[in-house]
């Protein structure tokens, strides 16, 4: 019969971005096993045409009081008789689904789950790179060498768009309830005309719920386009692979850039410590201040001059 692995991975974009290198050496690991993974629904559809996973769950996360899509979830986790399980989201959530399984044989698990086979025994494992840590994870779980997630399988024709030869990426929104990671519209209107000016087409990137900030954004710079909510994730790919730069806040969709091997520049605050969750790539730079509003559009457009010459 063949051996059955399940690796739990939620969300979001950047740390799935992230677990490309555990997604990979996993599947390695285990080359005959059959491989699911359990996720948010906004992944299915990219994890589904990725070499990693023979199959995909959709894990809806219910809530405390959704009685019903509990025991559907712990009925699906037993009758899937998984003998071995990833936990790569290592949350308060998914460690509990280690629980779900009583009061049958509970599987072997690699995670931070009381009790699991394989636990991530690291104190000091929530001040390590997400990277690292995932690393360390597989490897106190009998997995080495776990390297830089490949995404060279990722293709998306992005013809539709009509984009000009010369693009750049400028990625200005981010998570609404935590409105210290963003820099301001205006500011990246100015970068936006900045580059322009050095022929290269700005395209602003977000979800459909930035849709309108971004429209505004970039009806005042001519020339320049918005494709907020317009793409999907092996899109944001192809884009990053063909745009001379990215720019924006610390988004996943910065994590896709820089894992292209676009030229990446992120904005941090002290809102998010790149110590922790940093965007990886071949030319990612970084520049970080306590507020967001003290960081100068001058200092930004040093480095995009350099990117346009």
């Amino acid at each position: 019969m063949t051996k059955k692995i399940l690796v739990i991975k939620l969300g979001a974009l950047g740390d799935f971005v992230q677990a490309a290198g555990p997604f990979a050496a996993i599947r390695q690991h285990h080359q005959d096993a059959e491989i699911t993974l359990l996720t948010a629904s906004a992944f299915a559809e990219f994890a589904g045409t990725s070499p990693w996973f023979d199959k995909i769950e959709i894990d809806n996360r219910p809530n405390a009081l959704q009685f019903g899509g509990w025991l559907a979830l712990r009925s699906w986790l037993r009758a899937q008789n998984f003998p071995r399980v990833y936990d790569l989201q290592t949350s308060d959530r998914s460690g509990f689904y280690y629980q779900l399984f009583w009061p049958s044989s509970k599987p072997d698990w690699s995670g931070i789950a009381p009790g699991c086979s394989h636990p991530h025994s690291n104190a000091r494992r929530d001040f390590m790179h997400t990277i690292e840590r995932q690393q360390e994870q597989l490897s106190m779980a009998g997995i080495a060498g776990v390297e830089t997630g490949d995404f060279s399988w990722v293709t998306a024709d992005i013809g539709r768009f009509g984009l000009t030869e010369n693009f750049a990426l400028i990625l200005a929104g981010g998570a609404a309830h935590r409105p210290g990671k963003r820099w301001a519209g205006e500011k990246y209107q100015a970068v936006a005309k900045h580059l322009a000016a050095h022929q290269i087409q700005p395209i602003f990137l977000g979800g459909e719920e930035e849709r309108s900030l971004l429209t505004g954004l970039s009806a005042e710079v001519p020339g320049s386009m918005s494709l907020a909510g317009e793409t999907t994730i092996s899109e944001l790919f192809a884009l990053a692979r063909e745009a001379k730069l990215a720019i924006g806040n610390d988004t996943g969709p910065m994590h896709v850039a820089a894992a292209t091997g676009c030229k990446t520049i992120v904005l941090y605050s002290a809102a998010s410590d790149p110590a922790l969750c940093a965007q990886r790539g071949a030319d990612v730079t970084i520049h970080r201040v306590e507020y967001l509003k003290d960081l100068a559009v001058e200092t930004v457009t040093s480095d995009l001059a350099l990117a346009a010459t």
